[in-house]
């Protein structure tokens, strides 16, 4: 699982170590964090294929999954194997969650400091207690701003779902762990982007708006020293549960 691919230094990024990952580790399925992997913010169905050219199976997203009117659409149609937070109401455009092949992957957003959504913790109960997922592994993105949100939905998950992580803030933690009855938990799995910038963007865009107050065209970091945040997780393929949790990051240059 790939923490938010940032705009097309991100991708680059993806396209070069991805590949290589997967053959000399043997992955058998990625998930990556992609709702800002156009420009920074959102979608496109380029930057879509782009993505899975690279390796991607499943891609996730959160609060951005809107911002290219475009990619609605595309959204509404299935087209493509992009999630939007399940815990949205149910006449919004997408899914939240996808049944596919060897795995079940659920997207989550949370509420503190995020927004007025519908509660992740009721959505996901809703949804298992149809039974999706059943006799597999099944992991859960949990796009959300707080640490604590996300320990709280890991522990309320924990025995329920092969794994928990959480995206969004662009910073890899170092909390990995199984829980207690098998699930895989980590805070947030990072970002792919740039190293010298502001949670992949360019330091003066943020820092303006900073010391100024005054809103900034936020650009994002497409070259140069590039991290690449992501955790492995080893499941147990007799009883679902995660055997190990542990991170793979690394840098690069593009």
């Amino acid at each position: 699982m790939i923490g938010d691919v940032i705009a097309r230094g991100g991708r680059k990024t993806l396209s070069k170590l991805l590949p290589t990952l997967k053959k000399d580790l043997s992955i058998d399925f990625v998930i990556a964090q992609g709702e800002n992997s156009a420009g920074g913010f959102g979608h496109t169905l380029e930057t879509t294929h782009e993505m899975i050219e690279s390796g991607v199976d499943i891609i996730t997203s959160g609060n951005h999954v809107w911002d290219k009117k475009d990619f609605i659409e595309e959204l509404s149609k299935f087209s493509v194997p992009v999630l939007r937070p399940l815990n949205y109401p149910d006449i919004t455009p997408g899914r939240g969650a996808i049944d596919i092949g060897p795995i079940a992957v659920i997207n989550l957003i949370g509420r503190v400091f995020m927004g007025e959504y519908d509660s992740p913790f009721t959505a996901i109960d809703n949804l298992l207690s149809t039974g999706f997922g059943k006799g597999k592994p099944i992991f859960v993105d949990l796009h959300a701003e707080t640490t604590s949100e996300k320990a709280a939905m890991g522990w309320y998950l924990d025995g329920k779902v092969t794994a928990l992580v959480g995206t969004h803030t662009h910073v890899p933690t170092a909390d990995c762990k199984i829980l207690n009855k098998g699930t895989g938990f980590v805070s947030d799995l990072g970002m792919v982007g740039g190293i010298d910038s502001v949670i992949g963007i360019k330091t003066e865009d943020s820092l303006s708006r900073f010391l100024t107050g005054i809103p900034t065209r936020f650009t994002p970091v497409n070259e140069g020293k590039m991290m690449f945040c992501s955790v492995l997780i080893d499941v147990d393929e007799k009883t679902n549960y995660a055997k190990s949790i542990k991170r793979i990051d690394m840098e690069t240059v593009i």
